[in-house]
């Protein structure tokens, strides 16, 4: 009750972990260690991929989006819920909670629309080799990462503004962690059929789109593999793949547990659960998920963090 009365009209409540106090300590110390890994991890990989002349190619440009992307996107949650744990103070103004709302949707959109690209990257590369460097070129990488950041920032900022337009007149106290797109919509007392058509349609197009795209190129690079005649070959090949499968399959099975479901089904503790995984534990896999299984990643991290010794005489 004491939670309850420290939100004033203007401010929302993020009530997050607060019904188990005897697990804060524990749950402060888990976020805190998985924030400062995923904060190191993706800078290591940002700093090899910059260091290592070897690795300024395509891939690696994705992937160094990629890391830069998933640490915003823990800077953008992470700090408010550790914040909230440590004080107990979990009040979130209006404009605040739709500017956390805003960066969540455009940096997870961003998210999806790059592990999309690529993945066609990986079909060019695999079963387009010849045609790699036309295709793959600077400029075109360039383009398909700015048009990624462009449509994802379009996205989100349309569905936080129908947003700000709805008045919240019942509880105010959203039970999350962040300020979700679900939670805030089962709080409105306005008409909310036509944001749920605009949310869906969204989601078909910033999330089945995309897949069908992975789907797509992974069909095209499986048919190829099968055609490679050495084990050898095979093994190279879906090691190269591996990495990427294993992050596509992290994200997509969390993001479609939590957002293809009318928010009339929605569940509180299904939401916070799955959104730790996505919000929390795939941005601090995926530098160990991309690292462990490249040997050029391993190198160039290796000589990132051996530089001074081995450029002594």
């Amino acid at each position: 009750m004491g939670i309850r009365n420290q939100t004033s009209v203007s401010d929302f409540l993020l009530l997050g972990f607060s019904e188990h106090p005897e697990q804060q300590p524990l749950l402060f110390g888990l976020f805190l260690g998985m924030y400062l890994v995923t904060l190191v991890g993706n800078l290591l990989i940002i700093l090899a991929i910059a260091s290592d002349q070897h690795l300024h190619t395509p891939m690696y440009f994705f992937l160094a989006n990629l890391s830069f992307i998933d640490t915003c996107f823990s800077c953008s949650i992470v700090p408010k819920v550790l914040i909230n744990i440590q004080t107990q103070h979990h009040t979130i103004s209006h404009a605040g909670c739709l500017m956390q709302m805003y960066f969540f949707m455009a940096l997870a959109l961003l998210d999806d629309f790059l592990l999309a690209v690529m993945a066609y990257d990986r079909y060019v590369a695999i079963c387009l080799p010849l045609h790699y460097t036309t295709i793959m070129c600077p400029q075109r990488c360039l383009g398909l990462v700015a048009i990624s950041w462009l449509c994802s920032h379009l996205l989100a900022f349309s569905l936080t503004l129908l947003m700000s337009q709805f008045s919240f007149c019942a509880s105010h106290s959203i039970p999350h962690f962040f300020c979700d797109l679900l939670p805030l919509l089962k709080l409105a007392c306005s008409d909310t059929r036509i944001f749920q058509i605009m949310m869906f349609t969204e989601a078909a197009l910033a999330g089945v789109v995309p897949l069908t795209c992975v789907l797509v190129s992974y069909a095209h690079i499986i048919h190829t593999i099968f055609r490679v005649p050495s084990a050898g070959g095979k093994h190279r090949v879906f090691s190269t793949c591996g990495s990427h499968l294993s992050v596509v399959t992290l994200f997509y099975g969390t993001v479609f547990l939590v957002y293809f479901q009318p928010s009339s089904s929605y569940s509180a503790d299904t939401g916070k659960v799955a959104s730790v995984v996505y919000t929390m534990v795939t941005p601090m896999l995926n530098p160990f998920i991309y690292s462990l299984r490249n040997r050029d990643m391993k190198g160039a991290l290796w000589r990132l963090l051996g530089w001074g010794r081995c450029s002594t005489p």
